[in-house]
């Protein structure tokens, strides 16, 4: 990608110019930085621009809003969730063990971003509030499904006991918390999860068999 001669001389002396990707990536670790030090609400691109040792026209040329650009680092420095299947030999202990793995990462984005991102972004390519994929491709659902798979094998649940629609409650409540909350979501909400919803809906369908 071509500079300006205003983008370069923000950049530094004729030796050490950044273009290209060596520019993006000092943006979107401007962006993290002061993320992490202002919170969405405050950040400038301005302030983004200055911590990156360059000018906004720079990077707004990249990322015309705030939005996209938080968007962007995000994807590139937020930690990832796992979502490995817990089998620790309890449902319980597994269903808590695999949402807190989910939860975990998640939890080092402010609410206020994820709010602000919610309200702010331009467009209908929103991503996200694109909507959830069928549960036949859904990620998160995969897991929950093998976890119950793996009560199956222990005994702990009998095969089909569980409709789809409860494997899938604690992920879809946990989902809900995340993006109607304006505080974080807690340890204590996913034990709330599992233990006042997940698992007398479990009790109640082995009752019913």
């Amino acid at each position: 990608m071509a500079e300006s001669k205003k983008e370069q001389a923000a950049g530094g002396s004729a030796g050490t110019r950044r273009r290209g990707d060596v520019l993006e990536n000092a943006i979107l670790q401007a962006a993290w930085d002061e993320l992490e030090t202002t919170g969405y609400n405050r950040l400038t691109m301005e302030a983004v621009a200055v911590r990156a040792q360059t000018n906004k026209t720079a990077v707004y040329r990249r990322w015309p809003s705030k939005a996209q650009l938080i968007i962007a680092a995000l994807v590139k420095f937020a930690p990832k969730p796992s979502i490995e299947a817990a089998d620790t030999g309890d449902l319980r202990t597994d269903v808590l063990t695999f949402l807190q793995g989910v939860l975990k990462p998640l939890q080092a984005i402010a609410p206020e971003t994820i709010h602000g991102l919610m309200s702010e972004y331009p467009g209908k390519e929103h991503p996200m509030s694109k909507p959830l994929p069928p549960r036949s491709e859904d990620a998160l659902f995969a897991a929950m499904k093998a976890i119950v798979g793996h009560a199956e094998k222990r005994g702990e649940l009998q095969p089909g006991q569980l409709s789809e629609r409860i494997v899938s409650l604690p992920v879809d409540l946990l989902r809900y918390e995340m993006l109607t909350t304006h505080g974080r979501v807690t340890e204590d909400t996913i034990a709330q999860i599992v233990d006042e919803l997940f698992l007398p809906l479990v009790r109640a369908a082995a009752q019913g068999q």
